[in-house]
């Protein structure tokens, strides 16, 4: 080829090979709203979040090879355990026309006010059939699916754990706020064996110790959390008192546990933020929240404290210890 040709031939190739990578689309980095109840904001922010929860998450969508800042983008909002702030949480959410937004059970009600268009995918509802937030288990029918957390089942479940580990015939005090939550299952429970229930309402981190002070004094003789936004972020202070007031305490999850807690069983929170990836993936793709069934737990996890336990004075059933999926000593 002439010198000449090809030199002429290069430039006007260079030249045009910006407007062709123009002409391509750009594309769709999608983003995607996280809401949590008990976490903070600076713990969820970025690819690889403080927050285990929400790391949960991203690795689930790294599995179905998603790659953060060129197909997704997060935008998290923590309420810190503060139910006042979830409204205005989620209608910020709203207001940024986010493709889905990730939202724990909590988080539902004040979603559910803000909008029924953006597709959210929950975390863990702990009774979303009752609740009102699906039309059916199988279709939704509306903007919200994911996972159930099946609460009102396990409630039960937990109070009869927690008298064969404190038998006796001293009240069990039950912790529940009425705004998320209920009490009716242990209740239920509690009825069907005679065993005495003492219901114990709270709606403000400040009415926490109040509560433990009222179950003492009443001479409870151990204790069930009902799990909620506002007693789940303040799991190490629970733990606490809990300790303080010699109460054996029964709690739906492990990271009470870990924090000093006694005895929990329920779902796996971590693996509810994995699978919950599964529902973004999809959605993303076209699916519709409305078609997509929400699952329930299949397996629950029961993990005992034994350093709690000798502190408390209590020898843990070998019933117990058998079935424990994880014992912290």
């Amino acid at each position: 080829m002439d010198r000449r040709v090809f030199i002429v031939s290069f430039v006007l190739g260079s030249l045009a090979m910006p407007r062709t990578a123009l002409s391509q689309p750009a594309r769709n980095v999608h983003r995607i709203g996280i809401l949590s109840s008990r976490s903070t904001t600076s713990e969820m922010v970025g690819a690889h979040p403080q927050d285990p929860l929400v790391n949960a998450l991203l690795r689930g969508l790294r599995e179905l090879g998603y790659v953060y800042g060129e197909h997704f983008m997060t935008e998290p909002r923590g309420g810190e355990g503060k139910p006042e702030r979830f409204p205005g949480l989620a209608a910020e959410l709203v207001r940024l026309q986010v493709d889905v937004i990730v939202a724990s059970g909590p988080m539902l009600p004040a979603l559910k006010q803000a909008t029924s268009t953006i597709p959210v995918v929950t975390t863990g509802a702990g009774d979303p059939l009752a609740s009102g937030y699906v039309q059916s288990l199988a279709r939704p029918g509306g903007n919200i699916t994911g996972l159930s957390l099946q609460i009102r089942e396990t409630d039960g479940k937990r109070l009869e754990l927690l008298k064969e580990l404190v038998p006796g015939a001293a009240p069990v005090a039950i912790i529940w706020d009425p705004r998320v939550s209920s009490s009716q299952a242990a209740e239920s429970a509690a009825r069907e064996r005679g065993w005495r229930l003492l219901s114990l309402e709270i709606r403000d981190a400040g009415e926490i110790e109040k509560a433990f002070k009222t179950a003492t004094g009443a001479r409870a003789g151990a204790l069930l959390m009902t799990p909620s936004g506002l007693p789940d972020a303040h799991a190490r202070r629970i733990a606490e008192l809990a300790a303080k007031s010699r109460l054996p305490t029964m709690y739906a999850f492990r990271f009470y546990v870990e924090a000093g807690g006694l005895i929990s069983y329920g779902v796996d929170l971590t693996e509810n933020y994995r699978r919950a990836a599964t529902y973004v993936d999809k959605i993303l793709k076209g699916a519709k929240p409305a078609d997509l069934p929400v699952e329930q737990p299949t397996k629950f996890e029961l993990v005992i404290n034994l350093k709690t336990a000798k502190a408390l004075g209590l020898t843990i059933p070998q019933s117990l210890l058998v079935r424990a999926d994880e014992i912290i000593k």
